[in-house]
């Protein structure tokens, strides 16, 4: 049985660890200790005081953290995840994280003989807890195939997509797409309203058209429409996701206007909703800019 250790028990960590869990000899750790101990209480999970103890457990180390800039902070210090790390072990990075970051991540750990993958997940805390994510992994194909066991786990899709960087790049572009259809469906649903058009029977007919998406099917009939806004994403990562996007643009020399708007425009909503707002919560700011506002 391989051993594992999981860092960053947040809403899509902790069913992710709890996969895990039920198929590998695994360690936690996290920066908020009493939920890593709600954790391992609950599961066959052993407790790892740091991160450099939890990476001494196992052979496979996988990070789930907000950003590249807090897997960087937990590599440091005689109690880091670096100091911990033995020859041929692997660190998989599931963080929603930067290509420059996880290219620096990778070449300092390979001066230790360790074997870095940036391996972010798509799916949302429901795809966590069905196990059903989407992981793009960029990095050693040979690695890949050496940990494709354990991340199968969490899995529904599992794919090789480039160097390393690449798959921090592909879910950065990802959820640019995503805050783009939520904006510009939340604009479209306004005018359609103005017009005279009641928004469900709009989400219906766009559903059986050429505008659908994930964001018409399943986010606006079960939040927007409802009024309901369960906090699973928060909206300041869309925004720092979305500025990733537009930064691998720029370093690939691509124009993107449009990139760059839709950034700009989740940074105005991020500093009108606040840090902790969901990022559906968006449509709400939408909504405010035309003069609209519903409970």
């Amino acid at each position: 049985m391989t051993s594992v250790a999981f860092l960053g028990l947040g809403a899509i960590g902790t069913p992710m660890a709890r996969h895990l869990a039920a198929h590998h000899a695994l360690t936690v750790w996290n920066r908020t200790a009493e939920r890593a101990h709600r954790f391992a209480a609950a599961t066959s999970a052993q407790l790892a005081p740091t991160p450099a103890a939890a990476a001494r457990a196992a052979s496979v180390v996988i990070t789930c953290l907000p950003s590249s800039r807090e897997v960087e902070a937990l590599l440091d210090g005689p109690d880091g995840l670096e100091a911990g790390l033995s020859e041929g072990s692997t660190l998989v990075d599931c963080t929603s994280g930067d290509p420059a970051s996880s290219q620096r991540i990778a070449a300092r750990l390979a001066a230790r003989g360790v074997r870095f993958l940036d391996a972010p997940v798509s799916g949302g805390v429901i795809g966590a807890e069905r196990a059903a994510l989407t992981v793009m992994v960029g990095g050693d194909a040979a690695t890949l195939e050496a940990v494709q066991p354990i991340l199968a786990r969490v899995a529904q899709k599992l794919v090789h997509v480039g160097p390393v960087g690449a798959g921090h790049a592909l879910k950065a572009v990802n959820n640019a797409m995503l805050a783009t259809h939520i904006w510009s469906l939340a604009e479209g649903l306004l005018a359609l309203e103005r017009a005279g058009v009641d928004p469900g029977v709009a989400i219906d007919v766009i559903n059986a058209s050429s505008g659908r998406s994930n964001t018409s099917e399943h986010l606006f009939p079960q939040r927007v429409l409802t009024r309901e806004y369960p906090r699973t994403f928060r909206l300041a990562l869309l925004d720092k996701d979305v500025r990733i996007a537009t930064e691998v643009a720029r370093d690939g020399g691509v124009p993107a206007p449009l990139l760059d708007l839709v950034s700009g425009l989740l940074h105005e909503a991020r500093a009108a909703l606040g840090e902790e707002a969901d990022h559906v919560e968006m449509v709400k700011h939408v909504e405010h800019r035309a003069g609209v506002h519903r409970e």
